[in-house]
This record gives structure tokens, sequence and C-alpha cells, in this order.
């Protein structure tokens, strides 16, 4: 077993990021003791990976712990990564302070975009959640990773693609996804295995060919291409209006009567750019209790 220190070089609110991940029943987490363990997925090996926070939000600091001396470096990137611990989040912070979204974000300083655990465990999530409300939408997915996933010391994997492909539609329907779900989920994981969808590649394309190149794909709009850039690959910049949680985020943020339209939003966020995600993040977390 081995422990690394890190120390952030910009405020980071960790506290927040368990609270995020508590929403999913298949996240391993103490939030009075502050860590997470991470399922970690390296050259077909599972690893998991402890990161605990140590310090504050103006002054973090984090230790990461794991069992493979090996695989250290790798899983420390991949960690690193997946937290976006490069990111100067007080920068962001005070880019935000000079917008029409000064309030909402003194009030909820260092919220950082955590990526979520690989492309692939997220991309089935998004599509599996889409459409559906919280609860409902984390039973499906915790359903489908109990049923195909892994499991490890307490730990939930997602199932890989080479799995969930060879998976018959019946076996999602008798966990309650709908027909079309149930395609768009096997589906998809059939196009990754037959090599007609690289999303390790396409992670690394710019924001408008991803969108171009997913919504090709059957099942997945516009709403599910901007959650994966969002939380798969960490993009910055993407506001998904058609988002429900943003919608009411907006209309009490600015005491509407009704819902914004998009010709409101499109006019607010002109503001935000080139950090749409972070206004994204922090409006839904305005909602959330």
């Amino acid at each position: 077993m081995w422990k690394e220190k890190f120390k952030a070089n910009t405020f980071y609110d960790f506290d927040y990021t368990l609270l995020r991940w508590a929403f999913d029943p298949l996240t391993r987490l103490n939030r009075e003791e502050r860590w997470v363990d991470v399922p970690v997925k390296l050259e077909g090996n599972h690893h998991i990976v402890r990161v605990q926070g140590l310090g504050t939000t103006a002054d973090p600091s984090f230790e990461v712990s794991s069992d493979s001396e090996e695989d250290k470096e790798a899983l420390l990137s991949h960690i690193s990564d997946l937290f976006q611990w490069n990111i100067d989040i007080e920068k962001v912070h005070h880019h935000f302070l000079d917008t029409n979204l000064k309030t909402m974000f003194q009030a909820h300083p260092g919220t950082p975009i955590v990526k979520d655990f690989h492309l692939y465990d997220c991309l089935m999530k998004v599509i599996i959640h889409q459409q559906l409300n919280m609860k409902f939408a984390y039973t499906l997915s915790t359903r489908f990773v109990e049923t195909l996933g892994t499991k490890k010391d307490g730990v939930w994997f997602y199932p890989d693609p080479e799995t969930v492909a060879d998976t018959p539609y019946e076996t999602l329907r008798e966990l309650q996804f709908s027909q079309r779900k149930a395609e768009y989920v096997i589906d998809t994981s059939r196009l990754i295995v037959d090599g007609k969808l690289h999303l390790e590649a396409l992670a690394n394309e710019s924001d408008e060919e991803i969108m171009k190149q997913l919504v090709k794909v059957r099942g997945i709009g516009p709403w599910t291409a901007e959650n994966w850039m969002m939380f798969g690959v960490g993009r910055p910049n993407l506001f998904p209006k058609a988002d429900i949680g943003i919608q009411n985020a907006l209309k009490f943020y600015f005491d509407l009567e009704t819902k914004p339209t998009y010709e409101q939003m499109e006019q607010w966020s002109k503001e935000w750019e080139p950090y749409l995600s972070y206004a994204s993040l922090t409006l839904w977390r305005s909602i959330e209790g």
C-alpha cells in the first residue's frame, strides 16, 4: 500500500464533490471522514484508489492511496486528471464575479468539475439517465452495474462494453429498462466493440466534432452528448439549455414566474464563456439543497 499527498494550488470544494457523488448509490465514500474509493481500470486490471480530503476549500490538500506500486504513476495520473487538480478554479471564480452570476458564485466558491471514473462508464450512465427523474435514473444505473458489472473489496466497477454488447435486450428489460433504452445501451456498446465508436479518440476532438459524431448514434441527443463532454471528458464550456435542473435554477436565481426561454438563456450566458460548464454545475448546485 502506498500513499501520496497532493497540495492544490487553488481553492477547491472537495466536500461538494463528495456530496454530488453521494447521489449515486454505487459510489463508496464517507462524507464525514472525507474519502471516496475510485474504481480504476488499467489494461484490464481493476484497482481501487482512495482519495481523502485533508484541507479546506480555501487551502485544499489530498491523500491518494492504493495497492499497486507497479502502477502507481499511472494511477496518480488518472486520479489527477479525474479530479482536474491542474485547473485554476480561482481564475474561473474571479471571471464570474464580473458577470450576472456573481451572487451565485460568491455563495458557492471553488466548485470543481470532477469527471466520471471512465469515458465508457459516463456514456452508459448519461444514456440510462436521460429523460428520467434522478431517483429512478440512479435506480436503473445501479441495477445495470450490479447485474453486469463486477465488485472488488466493496467497490463496484461498471461492466466492459464487451459484456454489455453480448447482453440480450431482455436482460435490461427485466431491470425495468424501456425497450428503446435497452437498445440504446446495448447497441452503443456494440458500436464500441466493433470499432465504429472510439471514445478515447473522440475525447481528443473539438466540442463541435464530438457533438457531430455522438448525435449520429441512435439514442444520443444533444443533452446526452453535452453531459458526456462535461463529466466524461471534462470540457469547460458547455451549457445544456434543455436541462430541466438548469432551467429551474435560472428561474429561481433571476426570480422569474416561468422557466426562462432559450433566448434568455442565450443572452445571459454570453458573459459566462469560456467557462459555461462551471456555470452549469454551479446552477445545479444552487438548487441541490
